[in-house]
């Protein structure tokens, strides 16, 4: 493998197109790919126009090849986009929990398969438009993962999931700068999408993902009763898979106080509400972790936990449990712990690790 050679996974956007620009300076022999993850019209699921990895994200991500005169190619993971991601998004929601796309994306999609096809093409690098930074610990002996420099823009929460061999052949060159500063970088260096707005929301999702789902899986939208925590029944629902931990809004029951959504038991296909001081928790449990920092969890430590990505991180303790889970206790409650987000462990700017919420 060539170590002086990247792929850029351009998403047609100003971060990934500036990426390329900042590693082309540094002289790195600069392949710019696009993965093509959009479904066809005529097919189950079409990638909405305007989003990452879109059509015209990829006409966006061509022009920028050209103007940095560097080879441009699309890959084809159609499938594994859909098997991976799409199908993912709707277990979750049916199961009761509420995925996040982006962080699955980026494990089984960007830094699997993608750096798998870096690699394949005598690359040692990936890189990414991402806002974190990556940094070789001598002392430990391992690849850390840390926050990036614009911390209103910081990425790392979405990164948890990446692995020491992973670590060593990613490059985040977007790491040591502000949005407002590769603004500036990209317009200088005269790139056609440096005034192009951020595209926010889920990429195949077109409108309400309540909508997405009841068209896609509408044999799994069962209607069912919110009941109270001592088993009260207070309204009907009209199928889990709409609603989400601390929902307040949109649930159609008549109270002389604010309830909330604070569990939802797919088994008897009932959502528990309640009041504000119920949704606070404590204690949860997380499977499915990621180590960085650290080799493994062998006793309790004290960590920064992130539970959502705008989530102002708290402090607490994690505990190894048995079959690799871990208890997480936050030093004071928090508000809706929910089941299927992510949480993350930070030791100041470091990420120690993370994992599913249970």
């Amino acid at each position: 493998m060539n170590k002086n050679k990247v792929v850029v996974a351009m998403s047609g956007g100003v971060d990934s197109s500036t990426a390329a620009f900042l590693l082309k300076n540094k002289g790195y022999e600069v392949i710019g790919v696009t993965m093509q993850i959009w479904q066809n019209p005529d097919e189950d699921y079409v990638l909405k126009e305007g989003g990452c990895c879109s059509l015209g994200a990829v006409y966006d991500a061509r022009r920028v090849a050209d103007k940095l005169n560097i080879p441009y190619y699309v890959v084809n993971f159609r499938e594994e986009f859909k098997n991976r991601v799409i199908n993912y998004f709707i277990e979750e929601y049916v199961a009761g929990k509420t995925p996040n796309p982006c962080i699955v994306c980026n494990k089984t999609m960007k830094f699997n398969l993608l750096l798998k096809k870096a690699l394949e093409m005598d690359s040692f690098y990936l890189a990414t438009g991402h806002y974190a930074k990556i940094e070789f610990d001598e002392k430990r002996g391992r690849y850390l993962l840390k926050k990036g420099k614009d911390k209103t823009k910081d990425q790392s929460y979405v990164l948890y999931n990446l692995t020491q061999f992973e670590l060593e052949h990613i490059l985040f060159p977007l790491g040591d700068y502000t949005k407002n500063e590769i603004r500036e970088i990209a317009e200088k260096a005269g790139l056609p999408v440096a005034k192009k707005p951020e595209s926010q929301e889920i990429c195949f999702v077109n409108g309400d993902y309540k909508d997405f789902i009841k068209d896609k899986a509408p044999q799994s939208i069962k209607p069912g009763f919110f009941i109270d925590s001592k088993g009260n029944i207070l309204g009907k629902h009209k199928g889990i898979a709409f609603y989400t931990i601390g929902q307040r809004r949109g649930l159609g029951i008549s109270s002389n106080k604010p309830l909330y959504v604070i569990k939802m038991d797919p088994q008897t296909n009932t959502i528990v509400v309640g009041s504000e001081e119920e949704l606070l928790r404590k204690e949860f449990t997380v499977n499915n972790l990621n180590w960085i920092s650290i080799e493994k969890l062998y006793e309790e430590k004290r960590v920064n936990i992130k539970i959502r990505y705008n989530f102002e991180e708290k402090p607490g303790i994690i505990y190894p449990l048995n079959n690799g889970r871990i208890k997480v206790v936050f030093d004071e409650p928090q508000k809706a712990i929910t089941p299927g987000q992510s949480a993350v462990f930070y030791e100041e700017d470091i990420v120690v690790g993370g994992g599913v919420i249970e």
